[in-house]
Formats: structure tokens, C-alpha cells, sequence
């Protein structure tokens, strides 16, 4: 009997390093990603997180080491990589001047894609959108005009995708949307790799972890064996008291799709 193969990772990192006027930003940074997984890129403001990102998306070169991005060379290959992946930043890349639908056929013309109508319709509704489709997107909420923002950059089915923290900025039930479809990303085989400075939200997405820290990784894993690296908590009994948050969502929230 044969070992099953195991699959080249979506996303390769290997002492990546960048510096900018003497202040180094990435000090070696090391990392693999598994197709179809959501892997968490943890650490806080100015950790280089962002930095990272761009040059994984070939926005920015490497000082040194090498980044594969779904079997292409980041530094070598940029136009293959471009091709496989779609970026969303931290603030939505939507025309508020035009509608949902329009923001979205006007990207899928602009990518030259058969039936952008169509294409429209689809992440309309894979978005739960329709209703508000013919609404300007300035009317949208923060976690609809974020959901539209995720599928514009889904248009033509691009294998990774980079999320650059998109819950910046968004109220607690706005983020539980995006929470959704990063989860439906992730279920339908997209590779997502998320940064983040929220450890809820690193917690509740990530398949594995990997916290930024000083430029480098300082750990990464699953979050049962991140957990692993404290004492075993002292077991008391405490009774629960509900959150803030769920006393927002129990007031103002609706139930998720």
C-alpha cells in the first residue's frame, strides 16, 4: 500500500525579508498554506502583516528569501500569480455611486468573462444580496458593502485569496457576516489566507494560526496546539454571564443566513 500524496501547499513562505530605510519589517518569515484552508496570519498594528500580504499579491518585492503563490514564484512569475489570486484590503473597494449588480458586471467586464449579468446574479445571491442588488452600494450597511467587496474579488474564480483585515471597522453583527462567508469560501475549496489583530476572530475562522510578531513567526499551529503551549487551566465553576455582544445581537441582530 502507497502513501496518499500529499498536495503542494496553496501558499509557500520561506525567509521572506523586507526592510524599509533601515527599520526591518520581516526578519525571515516561514509559513506553508493548505489548499482549501483558512490560514490566520496573527499580530498586531505594524507587526507586518500588510507587508506581507503585498508582497505575496506582487504589489511589493522581497528584500530576500521566496514566496510560492498556487505553484508560482511571487518574485519570478507575477503576472501567473496575479491570475490565481484576488485581494480585499481594509477598506471596501466598491463604487458607491453605482448599484450591486453594476459594481459586480463591471468588474467581470473588466476581467473580459462571458455573461458578467449572470456572473452578477450568481454572487448576488451566493451573497445574500439580491434583494439589495439594484440598491446603491452607498446604502449598503458596512457588512453588505464588505460582502460585496469579497464578491467582486471573486469574480473569476480565483484559487487563493488574500483578506486583509476585513472586519476593520465593523459592527458586531457585520462581522459575523463576514465571518459566514469566509467560512463558504474556505467550504467550496477557495484558500484563504487572513490577517488579522483580533484573536476572536483568528480563533473562531483559522484552520491553523501563525502569530507575527517583531517581523518574524513566533508560532504556528492549530488552536488546540497554540492552547497546548499554556499550564491546563484550574477548573472552577463560574456562571456565565452573557457578553456585551450578545446583548447587541440579541437586541439589534437578525439571524444569519
Amino acid at each position: 500500500m502507497t502513501a496518499a500524496a500529499v498536495p503542494e501547499p496553496a501558499i509557500r513562505v520561506r525567509g521572506i525579508e523586507k526592510s524599509f530605510k533601515g527599520l526591518h519589517v520581516l526578519r525571515g518569515v516561514d509559513f506553508d498554506v493548505a489548499p482549501g484552508t483558512i490560514f490566520a496570519l496573527l499580530g498586531s498594528n505594524g507587526a507586518g502583516k500588510t507587508t506581507l500580504v503585498r508582497i505575496l499579491s506582487t504589489l511589493l518585492a522581497a528584500d530576500a528569501g521566496t514566496a510560492t503563490v498556487n505553484g508560482y514564484d511571487a518574485g519570478a512569475e507575477p503576472a501567473e500569480v496575479r491570475g490565481s489570486i484576488s485581494l480585499t484590503g481594509q477598506f471596501a473597494a466598491v463604487d458607491e455611486v453605482l448599484t450591486g449588480r453594476e459594481n459586480l458586471v463591471l468588474v467581470a467586464r473588466l476581467r473580459h468573462l462571458p455573461e458578467p449579468r449572470a456572473i452578477a446574479d450568481e454572487l448576488l445571491a451566493r451573497f445574500a444580496l439580491t434583494e439589495a442588488g439594484n440598491r446603491r452600494a452607498s446604502t449598503y450597511s458596512g457588512g453588505m458593502r464588505r460582502r460585496l467587496d469579497i464578491a467582486m474579488s471573486l469574480i473569476g474564480n480565483p484559487p487563493v485569496i488574500f483578506l486583509d483585515e476585513p472586519t476593520t471597522g465593523l459592527d458586531p453583527q457585520a462581522r459575523l457576516e463576514v465571518w459566514q462567508t469566509v467560512r463558504q469560501l474556505a467550504g467550496q475549496g477557495t484558500t484563504v489566507l487572513l490577517t488579522t489583530q483580533y484573536l476572536d476572530e483568528a480563533e473562531q475562522l483559522a484552520d491553523r494560526i501563525a502569530i507575527l510578531h517583531q517581523g518574524i513567526i513566533i508560532q504556528n499551529g492549530t488552536l488546540a496546539e497554540l492552547k497546548q503551549l499554556l499550564p491546563p487551566a484550574t477548573v472552577e465553576y463560574v456562571e456565565k454571564q452573557p457578553s456585551l455582544e450578545d446583548v447587541f445581537l440579541a437586541l439589534v441582530g437578525k439571524e444569519l443566513r
